[in-house]
């Protein structure tokens, strides 16, 4: 029974990957092997983001240098994890949405899963975002030690190395995990960043929370070492850098999207296969040297690019929450089978571009459930056009029981790890 119930929710997810891979095949798609230059890639722009675009044209300063190789191989697919695809079947027809008086959007009937197994209109786009927002990520993602590799107009660089902690505690769908921590206090997303080095950020800390009441704002606490005490930030200061980035609060996630959906707006824009890349050794691809110098994007090295089925939305914040968001809009390329997002073009106030991000989700393995996308394992790089500067990001941890025990530390301990009381240990 358990498995005749497994197959028939995995039939939930067919009908629409079918549709994703046959607009592939429509649109031509590009041969195993083709090599996209800087002379060339007017031919391949339909399988490009905007953002991609403009550094192909050099229309800022950064561009892709004259060096530059982009070399297609196969698409892969992933299958999401059996408990997830169980949790969809049995819950997703529960969902549904409602506003309040403020304009926010308000999920409801929501317990674990993905919400909106196959997305039509009306608000398909939003739909299509709170999928995002939802997808399957491990219960628990650790990193000892991540980067963040900075670049201003005249290529000069600096780095910082921190401790990553990210934890569900809510809307589980993971074998070994409730749906719902019983220590969850409401909470169902925590985020604990702290600095390592340069020595003189060290200790630098923040943790925030995303709540399971959707209508809830976010909660951010900063430790600052020379008070050695946190501060509570107001939920106004979304656009905030994320430890001196060019990557803001609510990009500081896997999915470069990393605000509750309830305060915006999405409209589908369309279906599109873009070029991206999903597989790559963790030793290859962490590895600074191995990304063009003037651009940090990867070398043929890493890895081969291939074209990935997108969900292409427009977001913005609800007009009631508009004034005074330092983005005019969004768009996110979101690759249809793992809801990760694979591009980003972020606008100011006046509509103008101002910054354009990619990430790759590198797949690995993670028992029981083999391949899968959203593991934590990525690189990225955000490209401020506006003000010539680059922040690219860097990680490759561990999940779930593997944090138990990492480099001597517990990173399962939710106190320590996942909560404002964990931020006074610090310095201790």
């Amino acid at each position: 029974m358990k498995r005749l119930r497994f197959w028939i929710a995995l039939m939930i997810f067919i009908p629409c990957l079918a549709a994703l891979r046959a607009h592939a095949q429509e649109e031509g798609g590009i041969p195993d092997g083709t090599i996209i230059t800087l002379r060339n890639w007017q031919q391949y722009r339909q399988y490009m983001p905007d953002g991609m675009q403009e550094l192909f044209k050099g229309s800022y300063q950064w561009k892709i240098p004259p060096e530059f190789q982009m070399i297609v191989g196969p698409t892969h697919h992933y299958a999401p994890p059996k408990p997830y695809i169980e949790d969809t079947e049995k819950y997703a027809h529960n969902v549904g949405i409602k506003d309040d008086a403020e304009g926010r959007h308000i999920l409801t009937g929501y317990v674990a899963g993905m919400p909106f197994p196959n997305p039509t209109e009306p608000m398909k786009g939003w739909k299509v975002l709170v999928n995002l927002w939802y997808a399957y990520n491990p219960a628990i993602y650790c990193d000892a030690q991540d980067w963040l590799y900075f670049m201003d107009r005249y290529h000069n660089r600096s780095s910082e190395s921190f401790i990553e902690v990210y934890r569900k505690l809510d809307h589980i769908s993971d074998t070994g995990f409730p749906i719902t921590d019983p220590r969850s206090r409401g909470i169902q997303f925590a985020e604990y960043l702290e600095v390592l080095t340069p020595e003189q950020a060290r200790y630098t800390a923040q943790v925030e929370f995303y709540y399971s009441d959707f209508a809830k704002e976010e909660d951010l606490f900063l430790f600052v070492p020379a008070l050695r005490r946190s501060l509570r930030l107001s939920s106004a200061a979304r656009c905030s850098p994320v430890i001196g980035s060019d990557y803001t609060q609510d990009e500081a996630r896997n999915t470069l999207f990393n605000s509750t959906p309830a305060r915006f707006d999405a409209k589908f824009l369309r279906n599109q296969n873009v070029l991206s890349m999903s597989r790559s050794n963790g030793m290859v691809y962490r590895n600074y040297d191995n990304f063009y110098p003037t651009i940090l994007m990867p070398k043929p090295a890493v890895g081969k690019w291939e074209l990935r089925p997108t969900l292409v939305i427009e977001v913005q914040r609800i007009p009631s929450q508009r004034k005074g968001y330092c983005y005019g809009k969004k768009v996110l390329w979101i690759d249809a089978e793992g809801y990760s997002t694979d591009w980003e073009d972020l606008y100011d106030e006046d509509m103008k571009l101002w910054k354009t991000a990619y990430t790759s989700q590198m797949a690995r393995d993670m028992p029981p459930y083999g391949l899968q996308l959203n593991t934590g394992d990525q690189f990225s790089v955000m490209y401020d056009l506006q003000n010539s500067h680059l922040s690219f990001y860097n990680s490759g941890g561990r999940t779930n029981g593997e944090c138990k025990n990492y480099d001597g530390l517990d990173f399962t301990d939710l106190t320590r790890y996942s909560s404002v009381a964990g931020l006074s240990q610090i310095m201790r």
